[in-house]
């Protein structure tokens, strides 16, 4: 049983929950799952563009990626995250592979733009995942193997692309007909009325995730897309969670 999860770059600067991470990993995988990661980095890419003197901008929760800043969101993500993800797995007795999405036509990408206040508007070099590699992904799973998958990619031509870490988990579960995907977040779940902490949602529907989406903050919205995306493609169930050992918000059709 193949479950996906994706694992904010906010929750490698803790290091209890990186800890908590590693250890649900390595618990889904006694239990008979087959674990695959996909990975952010945004506290790091910004730490890295501010370290080049480069401005970190959003627009509907989507960061703006410049042909300047490209190759320095893919270098933080590669060498840095994935790289300090993949040792701290192994180190704890998970045996996890790094498998940049940038890197033998892993993951491939075509320009987006993103919605902001109803009109579509351009965000530079972000791209949408069109094509995943199955077969590669698959064949490391089989070996065993826990896959740790970056979210920068090419287009055709080769063109580098920023891809937003949620959106990308979303395409890589799909691709991969997985039983589940995880989202795991910031926060435990999905709330009916941020910040009412007693408005957490233990069941919903994606019909129920899509109404609720314009009342969430930003941030969560790209989240949420890809959860409803997941369900659309197939994936029978998602989860929103703040730790892997939580129940968070269960989304199903």
């Amino acid at each position: 049983m193949t479950v996906v999860i994706k694992f904010g770059g906010n929750a490698m600067v803790d290091g209890d929950a990186m800890t908590a991470f590693i250890a649900g990993v390595k618990q889904l995988a006694k239990s008979g799952a087959q674990p695959v990661v996909v990975h952010g980095g945004g506290p790091q890419i910004s730490a890295g563009l501010k370290a080049a003197g480069i401005t970190s901008e959003f627009k509907g929760g989507y960061r703006v990626t410049t042909a300047e800043s490209v190759q320095v969101v893919r270098d933080v993500l590669v060498n840095e995250v994935n790289k300090e993800l993949v040792e701290s797995m192994n180190a704890s007795k998970v045996s996890a592979v790094s498998m940049p999405g940038d890197v033998d036509g892993l993951l491939t990408a075509e320009h987006r733009t993103v919605l902001v206040d109803g009109v579509q508007e351009d965000i530079g070099l972000v791209g949408e995942v069109v094509a995943v590699d199955a077969s590669a992904i698959s064949a490391r799973v089989a070996d065993g193997e826990v896959p740790v998958i970056s979210t920068a990619a090419r287009a055709l031509d080769g063109q580098l692309f920023n891809v937003n870490a949620d959106t990308a988990t979303s395409a890589v579960a799909i691709a991969l007909d997985a039983k589940e995907m995880i989202m795991l977040t910031d926060v435990p779940g999905v709330y009916a009325n941020w910040p009412d902490r007693d408005s957490l949602i233990a069941k919903m529907t994606a019909s129920e995730l899509a109404a609720l989406l314009p009342k969430l903050e930003s941030g969560m919205v790209p989240k949420m897309e890809a959860c409803l995306r997941a369900i659309e493609g197939g994936i029978p169930t998602v989860r929103v969670v703040g730790n892997l050992s939580d129940q968070g918000t269960q989304v199903t059709k």
